[in-house]
């Protein structure tokens, strides 16, 4: 049996009916409202697929396990009914994970990838391990709504924006994250294992470009000075000011690196 399909959208320019594909893949505890800001600036020149992962957004109906193994089926799932056979994709954080698990299953489906805060699929990363086995705990002791809070005042990933609330969009983000249904957390089977992809990623030679905060959390700053270090195709930027979320953060000049990157991979 295939995996689910996850809900999507599609918003394609009228005028260009063979615009090239844009995927958006969100993070954990978001959905594909996170993309707003990009959804602006490149809805006139790309046909885009917003994808919101099992468990989150408009699928939180869809059923676990829950973890980057089945994600990544999804997003197959979801890229097979749209209709998408090649496609610029843009991950932040577990979006990113998904990037690289199927840059591996299926390399032909992606022009380019766009990674932000991108975890290596298979290597342990202790503060997002713990942070997640915290959020567990709480969600099945005190509610979801508890491990929602706790989540972002306490996520690493989330310091610049507390520290710059105005700057950051603080307000606006928490009113997605505070949407968060927390079947991921709730779910007690377990997902599937993924082995590491360190050794995989000599071999993808997909046009990367690295995105990361200057404030990022040190193990997702780890992770990326890795997938520099072994990725063939790939360009690194950190975006000052910002922490876990540029895109979000600072989608001014966030757009424009996304915009020079792909503008050379039409």
């Amino acid at each position: 049996m295939g995996a689910a399909i996850p809900d999507y959208e599609i918003i394609a320019p009228p005028a260009l009916p063979a615009a090239p594909w844009l995927t958006f893949v969100h993070a954990a505890v978001q959905d594909r409202r996170v993309w707003g800001p990009q959804v602006d600036a490149f809805r006139d020149r790309f046909r885009l697929l917003l994808v919101d992962l099992p468990g989150h957004g408009k699928s939180a109906d869809r059923s676990g396990p829950y973890g980057f193994a089945e994600y990544a089926d999804s997003v197959l799932a979801a890229l097979d009914d749209a209709g998408v056979e090649s496609t610029h994709y843009v991950g932040t954080h577990t979006g990113s994970a998904v990037a690289l698990i199927l840059a591996v299953r299926a390399p032909e489906r992606f022009r380019s990838l766009v990674l932000e805060g991108p975890p290596i699929p298979g290597v342990d990363m202790p503060a997002v391990s713990d942070a997640i086995a915290r959020a567990r705990a709480i969600a099945r002791e005190q509610g979801v709504e508890a491990a929602r809070r706790r989540w972002y005042e306490e996520g690493d990933w989330y310091r610049v924006m507390r520290e710059h609330p105005e700057r950051c969009r603080a307000e606006a983000h928490w009113r997605i994250l505070s949407q968060f249904p927390g079947a991921p957390w709730l779910d007690p089977a377990p997902p599937r294992a993924v082995a590491s992809h360190l050794e995989h990623l000599p071999g993808i030679r997909i046009p990367t470009l690295l995105l990361n905060g200057d404030g990022d959390v040190p193990d997702f700053l780890a992770a990326a000075d890795e997938l520099e270090r072994r990725l063939p195709d790939v360009r690194r930027e950190r975006i000052p000011g910002t922490g876990g979320f540029p895109s979000w953060e600072a989608p001014e000049r966030a757009n424009a690196l996304l915009r020079e990157f792909l503008s050379a991979r039409r």
